[in-house]
């Protein structure tokens, strides 16, 4: 247990170096820009970049139905977010769709774009990378990345047929401006990513699951990734922030439940208080999913009021879940 307190305080006394001025609270006016209002900013990493604190996340844009993927789209531009996470799996192809239609557009000069694709050979890569462009309709997107890494056999066998080489291809011809890597099922694919590029300026970016309940588990992202990526100086994008819905009674999709759970997660922490102690470690992006505007509406105000837990209070969110940290009832993606 001290071991994982003293590796929370570690990590957070790194996530003022995230925060940039034109905070509100930090003595200057907000960012705004020509729709208004931004939400507060981190750094993306060394690409030098400075990206909203909280992100749209494609998935859900790609499943639920078309008046809500709009109403989502336009509710975060609203609220000040302007970074946008897709993938060509999405849908597929339906997330990166919509975007075309609602958001790049009118907006492209605003928003940091992202999307990915979870190709395992580089013909397949090629035409992923040139259907999301068309879908999207843009020339670049700001962020591609190698998607969905499950373990790391998967890691190795990406690195061996080409893929890496591929992306540095399509950096270089300006096609996509950074590049990254991400999974949710095994935080040893993240790790032989990092071992396999050491020394190395490819990858810019990481994204896994944060969350509360992960840094109990034995197999933890928190704990088996984040110093490394740190060390890398990578732009931290956290997902699976609320365990894809596992801190909730039930998942909706398309009016229909897909699970319920009596899981005792439920009620035993906020959505204020999941999304705080996210925010709190050095991720630079929440990249967070919404079926409908509302859900948006309500994470964009959490956004807005944030203000950093301290050592005592992310100890005391980890301590009321730690016992959950046994199965996969939670974190249910994993396959560790």
């Amino acid at each position: 247990m001290e071991n994982r307190r003293e590796f929370l305080k570690y990590l957070a006394g790194l996530t003022a170096g995230l925060l940039v001025p034109g905070i509100p609270g930090q003595g200057q006016a907000p960012l705004r820009d020509r729709l208004g209002e931004i939400l507060p900013t981190r750094l993306l990493g060394r690409t030098g970049k400075q990206v909203t604190m909280l992100g749209t996340g494609g998935y859900h844009v790609g499943w639920t139905n078309e008046k809500d993927a709009q109403e989502v789209i336009e509710a975060s531009l609203e609220g000040g977010i302007r970074f946008f996470d897709n993938a060509e799996s999405y849908g597929p192809h339906t997330a990166e769709t919509r975007y075309g239609k609602y958001l790049t557009p009118k907006y492209r000069d605003l928003i940091f774009l992202m999307t990915k694709t979870t190709a395992r050979d580089v013909k397949t890569a090629k035409e992923h990378l040139e259907g999301s462009l068309k879908r999207m309709k843009v020339d670049h997107v700001d962020l591609w990345q190698v998607h969905s890494l499950q373990s790391p056999d998967d890691t190795d066998k990406r690195k061996e047929n080409g893929i890496l080489d591929l992306f540095r291809e399509m950096k270089e011809q300006g096609k996509v401006k950074h590049i990254g890597f991400t999974g949710h099922a095994d935080p040893n694919a993240h790790v032989r990513m990092l071992a396999a590029t050491q020394g190395e300026d490819l990858f810019e970016t990481i994204q896994m699951p944060i969350n509360v309940v992960d840094v109990s588990y034995k197999e933890s992202f928190i704990k088996k990734v984040f110093n490394a990526a740190v060390d890398r100086d990578l732009g931290m994008l956290a997902m699976k922030t609320l365990a894809d819905g596992r801190f909730f009674s039930n998942k909706i999709m398309n009016g229909n439940e897909v699970w319920k759970s009596d899981d005792p997660v439920v009620g035993r922490i906020s959505m204020k208080e999941a999304l705080y102690f996210v925010w709190s470690l050095p991720v630079s992006v929440l990249i967070t999913g919404a079926e409908n505007a509302p859900l948006i509406k309500e994470k964009i105000a959490l956004a807005k009021s944030f203000s950093a837990l301290d050592d005592g209070q992310r100890n005391a969110l980890i301590e009321k879940v730690a016992d959950l940290a046994v199965d996969k009832k939670v974190e249910y993606y994993k396959n560790v």
